[in-house]
């Protein structure tokens, strides 16, 4: 009982029984009105075969008299058709036709109406069969009577199919309707279950789970498609929210417990107020970069949580590199180096101004720490190009450059390798380009430029350089 109530509360038994109920009203409607327009249609040729059999035989008598008409009936008489007909003298005896018996109630009334009566009619063997007729009769000179009659022998025969034809069909409905069921429930609902216990995996903790896609794109697979996307945007926030936790608990640990230790010492070992102002000044310093480690990291986290449409607008990337570069020009000039520009005109991109731009000043002080050779002098390319259907804006050192297998983890945030830890510095400055890049549906990449470091993002093109 539980089973049997638990599927007629589905989807697929609720579907099925719609169906049923839809097309079993359908068929009926549809096989009524065929079955009466059909009776209408064979009564009306009925009436009109009768009619002009009585235009006929009467054109018979006036012509030859009874013995003309006594041989027409005859001779129509012996066709193999559902014609019926009847001559009585004025006493009611019968002088031709092809009927057993008729009441004589029929006989002795004249009427020009059609009308429906029972009747006897001989078979081959001469056996009398009780049949249905539609008959009409009238008077002719001399007292005779004669009746023009149909036999309704096929149109029962016709009823008989159609009613046979509303089972059959009304059979044929269930069976599909549980042949609907079937696919319903053994298809959809197995997808729907699917989709359940996954749901139900990834609420108990597992957001590494997926749902099934079965590849035949259909609305199953497009909203298959549509959640996966979104679990995957959950799991990057909760990741990323969980790095920020460890790195939190991890990188800032050792600034906040040097600034304790600092405090602590001021208290027991200082002892003019000169010391404790220096104190108070290296503490105040401490803070303002742990200030400044948090906002970046606030900064990283509401990137990743942006939406991609979220501020993009058509951006004309040269100039955001122009100004970017004048920028820093006096900047890398005061170090010894040279700082070069070169874009094309007018490339627009579609994306958010004010990040492209820390992107830019990211990339630029990174290679300003990091990207000096051998001599120290530090030579930066700012460079910006379509590719394919996008926009690349690379930034390039001639440093050292990265080992590639460190190049994918200096994406993460507090990453610093061993040679830049003497460089000031928190490890965000390329976790933030990363988020940038993704935020534009794109990514950061590191290559080898032999020698140094070339760092580039992909950006959309600008619906202005498609015009």
């Amino acid at each position: 009982m539980n089973r049997l109530a638990r599927i007629a509360r589905t989807t697929a038994f609720k579907l099925a029984l719609v169906y049923l109920a839809v097309f079993t009203a359908l068929s009926a409607f549809m096989l009524i009105y065929i079955s009466r327009n059909t009776n209408q249609l064979m009564l009306t040729q009925v009436t009109q075969t009768l009619d002009a059999e009585i235009t006929g035989l009467p054109e018979e008598y006036a012509r030859g008299g009874v013995r003309a008409l006594v041989a027409a009936i005859d001779s129509r008489a012996r066709r193999p058709d559902a014609s019926l007909y009847l001559l009585t003298d004025f006493a009611g005896n019968i002088i031709a036709g092809n009927i057993a018996r008729m009441p004589r109630i029929v006989l002795e009334e004249s009427s020009a109406d059609v009308r429906r009566v029972e009747y006897a009619r001989r078979n081959i063997d001469g056996e009398e069969i009780r049949r249905e007729a539609l008959i009409r009769t009238f008077d002719l000179r001399g007292g005779y009577r004669l009746l023009v009659g149909r036999d309704l022998g096929e149109r029962r025969h016709f009823v008989h199919i159609l009613e046979e034809a509303r089972r059959v069909w009304i059979g044929a409905v269930v069976l599909m309707a549980v042949i609907t069921w079937f696919f319903v429930n053994r298809r959809i609902m197995k997808r729907i279950d699917g989709i359940s216990a996954t749901s139900k995996t990834i609420m108990h903790g597992d957001l590494s789970r997926r749902l099934p896609v079965e590849g035949n794109n259909d609305e199953f697979d497009r909203l298959a498609v549509n959640l996966n996307d979104m679990l995957e945007r959950i799991e990057l926030l909760m990741r990323g929210m969980k790095d920020v936790t460890d790195n939190i608990a991890h990188d800032l640990k050792t600034p906040l417990t040097r600034l304790r230790g600092r405090v602590e010492t001021a208290l027991r070992d200082a002892g003019s107020e000169e010391a404790y102002r220096e104190a108070l000044e290296a503490t105040l310093e401490d803070s303002e970069n742990l200030i400044r480690i948090f906002d970046a990291l606030l900064r990283i986290a509401r990137i990743e949580a942006m939406t991609p449409e979220a501020g993009m607008d058509d951006v004309d990337l040269s100039d955001v590199v122009d100004k970017i570069a004048e920028l820093y020009e006096p900047v890398v000039d005061d170090e010894g180096g040279t700082l070069t520009v070169a874009t094309a005109p007018q490339l627009w991109v579609k994306g958010n101004s004010d990040l492209i731009s820390q992107v830019l000043v990211n990339l630029i002080e990174n290679a300003m720490k990091y990207g000096r050779n051998d001599t120290g002098a530090v030579k930066i390319e700012v460079m910006a190009e379509k590719v394919a259907d996008r926009i690349v804006l690379s930034v390039r050192d001639h440093g050292t450059g990265i080992p590639s297998d460190q190049r994918e983890r200096v994406r993460g945030r507090f990453v610093r390798l061993e040679e830049s830890r003497t460089e000031p510095g928190y490890g965000l400055g390329l976790s933030l380009v990363h988020a940038v890049a993704g935020l534009h549906g794109g990514q950061l990449t590191l290559h080898d430029a032999q020698p140094g470091l070339k760092a580039s993002i992909d950006l959309p093109i600008g619906t202005a350089s498609k015009d």
